[in-house]
């Protein structure tokens, strides 16, 4: 397993990672939750993602009685934790970056986790009813208090990151050093061109999320969408257009026939394609099943055939359908 910086800061992880959207507190109780977590371990796999809106808090909580009961030390992983969809309803709790929610916020995901601290905290999305110094203020102060080590963002425009940064580095707090960013074969636009400059200036990382487009590079939607599929979750309704989208399935189809040229599947095509771009720290996975954790890792085999003519053919067949 290769390591990467994350961003400009000292900390290393490994290049594909392990996340808990969908299937924490949703799919897997804790007993195969700890068994996914041990497959990735196993493989070199030393950051661990997750969030306080996932299955309500109860994913940070699924993760760490796993943790807890594989028995790690601390200083073996990197764990992440991403604040502010809420999940109070109340004022000043839903929604929010503002400093009374993320000051109380951070305690219930340590204490969810059964942590000290975090590894690295994220604001989940930007919130422009909040000033960002503000927010800027907050983070800082919760990585001066030792509840996280590092911060970052979540989908957050280039601006919004830089000003971000700017008000850091003029008041001389704790600045933001990673984005997590969606990203894959047809969501492109803004790791490769609106963060372009971020990554020479401010040194930025990205721990980036859904290389599997939700699924829809594993070809599994090419007939439609199948019973205990992602899309067939109660909540993801949303998903459903873009999985059965007949252009993006067309694409996937020609895919298929790269990856088998390959000896690879579909999945550890995306996977590894997404981890060949150097201003990638990680490449978040997600997993139901240790099978599934392991297939995953598989590409970490197929980064060294994806050379300049098969990343061109790639290319023909997906930028055309890419945002």
């Amino acid at each position: 397993m290769p390591y990467r910086h994350l961003g400009r800061s000292g900390l290393r992880v490994s290049v594909l990672s392990f996340g808990s959207w969908v299937t924490f507190g949703t799919q897997l109780d804790v007993g195969l939750a700890a068994e996914c977590l041990a497959a990735a371990r196993e493989t070199g796999v030393n950051f661990f993602d997750n969030a306080e809106a996932y299955a309500g808090g109860e994913s940070e909580r699924l993760m760490g009685k796993a943790i807890e009961r594989l028995g790690w030390t601390r200083s073996s992983y990197v764990v992440s934790t991403k604040l502010f969809w809420g999940i109070r309803d109340e004022v000043n709790m839903r929604n929010t970056l503002n400093r009374k929610y993320l000051l109380q916020a951070i305690d219930g995901s340590l204490e969810r986790f059964g942590l000290d601290f975090v590894d690295v905290l994220f604001c989940h999305r930007p919130d422009p009813s909040t000033p960002i110094e503000e927010t800027v203020w907050a983070m800082s102060d919760i990585v001066a208090a030792g509840k996280a080590l590092y911060w970052g963002t979540s989908e957050w425009s280039a601006d919004e990151i830089r000003a971000a940064w700017e008000i850091a580095e003029r008041h001389h707090l704790r600045k933001p050093v990673v984005e997590q960013p969606q990203y894959n074969l047809f969501a492109r636009r803004r790791v490769e061109r609106e963060y372009a400059r971020l990554y020479e200036d401010l040194g930025l990382g990205l721990t980036t999320w859904s290389p599997l487009a939700s699924g829809l590079l594993t070809g599994k939607y090419l007939d439609g969408v199948p019973e205990g599929s992602r899309a067939a979750l109660p909540g993801y309704e949303w998903l459903r257009k873009a999985l059965t989208d007949p252009a993006r399935n067309e694409a996937v189809r020609g895919l298929r026939q790269v990856a088998d040229e390959l000896g690879c599947s579909l999945a550890q095509l995306a996977i590894a394609w997404c981890a060949r771009n150097p201003r990638v720290s990680t490449v978040i996975t997600g997993a139901s099943r240790p099978e599934q954790v392991r297939e995953n890792m598989g590409a970490l085999a197929v980064l060294d055939q994806l050379d300049d003519e098969v990343c061109r053919r790639i290319d023909e067949l997906t930028v055309p359908h890419a945002s």
